[in-house]
Parts: structure tokens; sequence; C-alpha cells
């Protein structure tokens, strides 16, 4: 019994001491995987940078076509990119929330979009790459019928059609 007890001895003594290898990583045989992050947010020249990185639309007041400091901030950012990029496209929509008649939201839109599409060009946009349309009141973003949903109708719709990287 004795040998017994001391060889439990011997074994506990023996694990107390033992240590576990630490785990090697693996490495990452990626080419450029250590020195190259991977790249995060929208793809330089896209569509999807357009909108994120820049702002694609820009609001206007109640029965108003002219263009607000944040408006010709947002445009300003939207030339400066398109400068960078010759080969984009874009289309821009003029919108209006739903009261008035269908020909006066048409007007109005289209006076919306005229107003941003002149700044675009008056900032170095060729005007050949801008071209515009009204929907007036009949692709609202907020179906509601109030000031809100109304204060968000009201808006110029920058849209690329061509020439963004995909």
């Amino acid at each position: 019994m004795r040998k017994v007890l001391i060889a439990l001895s011997a074994v506990a003594a023996l694990a107390a001491c033992a240590s576990r290898p630490e785990a090697t990583p693996t490495p990452d045989t990626t080419v450029g995987a250590a020195t190259t992050p991977a790249p995060s947010g929208p793809t330089p020249g896209s569509a999807e940078d357009f909108r994120v990185s820049v702002g694609d639309r820009v609001f206007f007041g109640y029965d108003r076509f002219d263009l607000t400091p944040e408006a010709r901030s947002v445009l300003e950012r939207q030339a400066a990119w398109l400068r960078q990029y010759p080969n984009v496209r874009i289309l821009v929509a003029g919108n209006c929330d739903e009261r008035g008649t269908r020909e006066y939201n048409l007007a109005l839109g289209a006076r919306r979009a005229a107003a941003s599409r002149d700044y675009l060009v008056s900032l170095g946009v060729a005007g050949n790459r801008v071209e515009t349309v009204s929907y007036g009141k009949e692709r609202p973003l907020d179906p509601r019928s109030n000031e809100e949903a109304w204060s968000v109708n009201r808006n110029a719709h920058s849209q690329i059609v061509s020439g963004a990287v995909s």
C-alpha cells in the first residue's frame, strides 16, 4: 500500500510540474496578409463611395428651389468627387412633397434639379456629365403626410448613371 501511495504522490507531483506548451500561431500565408490591412468602407470611385463619402441628396425648403448653405456644401463635395472621377455621369432628380398639383410639383422639381446642376457646373463639372429630371411628388422617400416626411421629400437626388467603379 505504501508503494501505491508513493507512486500516486510521484504522479501528482509530476502532474503539478507539467506545463502545457503554448499554442504556436499558424502563420498566415496569404500574400500581403501581414502588411496589408483588409480594406474598409466603399471602393473609391464607386456609386457607394459617392453616396457614403460625399452625399447624394440635398434638401429644400417649402416651395423653394434655392440652395441652402448645407445643400451647397454637399454639392461642393459632389463636384470635387466628380472632378476626381471624370468618366462619371450623374442624373439629378428633383423631388417635391405631396402638397400642390402634379403639374406644379413637376415644375418645382425641375427647378430644384436645375439649381443643383447649375451649381455643380459652376464648380467645374462639365455640363454634359449632368442630366436632370423631375419626378415631382411621384417618388417620395417618406410616404407619411406630415412635416417630417414632407421635409425629406423636398430634395434633389444625384445618382450615378455611368462611369463609376464597380
